[in-house]
């Protein structure tokens, strides 16, 4: 999967994305995660764990069959991110959250947390 398709993939769940994309000067797997990621950010702000927990699915199919660059834009943007704006969430709703990521996502977390300073 490149990212015209993730593109695609994730205007099917979220119609408007495309609209939010094009305020973009230039659009790569680079904009698309960090656009999505901005929007599932917001998605935890407001409570919204139904679209929510669709979307992190939809990230870790991004992840899944994404190609290289589809995948470091995701490590990269959305794992980095993930402390940050889960943060200031409850410990239940945190734990809810990372139940509805993938083993790989969470062991690109895990990589990441862990090897940080190194």
């Amino acid at each position: 999967m490149n990212y015209l398709q993730a593109l695609q993939e994730i205007t099917e769940l979220v119609p408007d994305f495309e609209n939010e994309l094009n305020n973009t000067k230039n659009t790569n797997s680079y904009s698309v995660i960090r656009t999505f990621t901005e929007r599932i950010k917001n998605m935890i702000r407001q409570n919204d764990s139904n679209l929510l927990f669709r979307s992190l699915q939809k990230m870790d199919k991004i992840y899944k069959d994404g190609d290289l660059t589809l995948k470091n834009a995701i490590e990269n943007t959305f794992i980095y991110s993930l402390d940050n704006f889960t943060a200031f969430c409850n410990k239940d709703y945190r734990k809810m959250i990372f139940s509805h990521i993938s083993s790989d996502l969470k062991n690109s977390y895990s990589r990441q947390i862990y090897s940080h300073g190194i």
